[in-house]
């Protein structure tokens, strides 16, 4: 019988935001000492962390000093300087994901590359220098404009569907990718640990807000078919074995009018579509990252239950210190979980919490999905 003692192990989290919140609730289990490097003084996880450092997650020597006396490294949020995790990785520190992963994430080209070079299916898309470029493909439209670097959440995507749309452009490295006519967008989370073990979640159904770019809401289990969920959860541990990855891995994929399942994009950390793991499976999310991270047996990923998540946005047109109308409406419900994230400031469409909603009635919970989205809301 093996013997550890991971409490003695330090874990450094680049990134402070909510998804660091959410896996230091986690470690709690595991009495591990989490050490939180972020730029905002005020970030989520500043309260609940042991130990908070503020600094630029982008700059060399604050990653690398940071990272020195800490025995794991991991990220909640790929906008990280590799070159010091590299270094720290070369002096015997355990950076998983590996920055080498983060690195080819970190760029939609290389991504995009990846997935061509190793036969993983994905919309076709043409590399593009600059706004110029792009007007060289205009015969590609109508098509998806990414950024190359730095987008998120939304930001550093844009549809340019015919060629009036070409003078908005990105002018800097990114690519055009075919806007696939999909049915469904759907995500799968897959984990994997050093010894290669590979589990995942059953895929989930995401709903993107009209307006901000980021998903609305989700339901779990997708409606799919059976062979539509089993290519998603084959392509999802291709995607990760292929890459080699030791952590957790999202992988969002599209589902076209001819039930062919084609990845978007991924994110190699906790991700948004794995928000109701905590409630609804046997195994979080959070807590797969963990396991993975310091090479433990993976969790069963089962779902206890049907479950939906919607995100609590600030409402539109209110900025400052929030407060949360409907909330005692909502929470009289039965099988509605609250999850604050510790933002006090609140602004349009910015990520303040989530609801999981349970329920063995795919209707009903439908029904609470609606009644919640209409009933709580984060103003000022």
């Amino acid at each position: 019988m093996s013997q550890r003692s991971i409490q003695a192990e330090k874990l450094g989290i680049l990134g402070g935001g909510q998804l660091g919140r959410m896996l230091i609730q986690s470690a709690l289990d595991f009495n591990l000492d989490i050490k939180i490097l972020d730029p905002d003084e005020n970030a989520p996880c500043r309260k609940v962390a042991g130990e908070f450092v503020v600094g630029k997650l982008t700059d060399f020597e604050t990653v690398y000093n940071f990272g020195k006396n800490c025995d794991v490294i991991s990220i909640e949020i790929e906008n990280v300087n590799t070159d010091a995790l590299k270094k720290l990785q070369a002096e015997g520190r355990k950076v998983f994901p590996q920055p080498d992963v983060i690195e080819l994430i970190q760029d939609k080209r290389t991504q995009k590359q990846f997935y061509k070079e190793n036969n993983i299916p994905t919309a076709e898309f043409v590399l593009t220098e600059n706004r110029n470029d792009v007007r060289n493909h205009k015969s590609f439209l109508p098509a998806v404009n990414k950024l190359g670097k730095e987008g998120y959440d939304g930001r550093g995507v844009q549809i340019l569907r015919s060629e009036s749309d070409l003078d908005k452009a990105f002018d800097a490295k990114g690519l055009l990718e075919k806007l696939i006519n999909f049915k469904k967008e759907i995500a799968v989370i897959v984990a994997r640990n050093e010894k290669g073990e590979v589990t995942s979640f059953p895929p989930v159904e995401l709903v993107f807000h009209p307006e901000a770019n980021l998903v609305e809401y989700l339901f779990a289990p997708a409606e799919i078919s059976e062979s539509v969920a089993l290519e998603a959860d084959s392509i999802a541990k291709k995607v990760i074995s292929k890459l080699d990855m030791v952590g957790l891995l999202a992988v969002e994929m599209f589902v076209d009018q001819e039930d062919h399942v084609l990845v978007n994009e991924v994110a190699p950390r906790p991700h948004n579509s794995g928000h109701q793991t905590i409630e609804a499976n046997y195994t979080s999310q959070y807590e797969q990252h963990l396991r993975a991270i310091f090479d433990l047996p993976l969790g069963n990923t089962e779902a206890l239950i049907p479950s939906a998540m919607v995100n609590l946005l600030g409402e539109d047109g209110y900025t400052g210190q929030a407060k949360y109308e409907g909330l005692d409406d909502v929470m009289r419900q039965k099988g509605i979980h609250i999850h604050l994230y510790g933002k006090k400031l609140t602004k349009p469409f910015r990520k303040m919490g989530h609801v999981t909603i349970i329920d063995e009635d795919i209707i009903a919970l439908k029904e609470k999905v609606n009644f919640v989205k209409q009933t709580l809301k984060v103003i000022a």
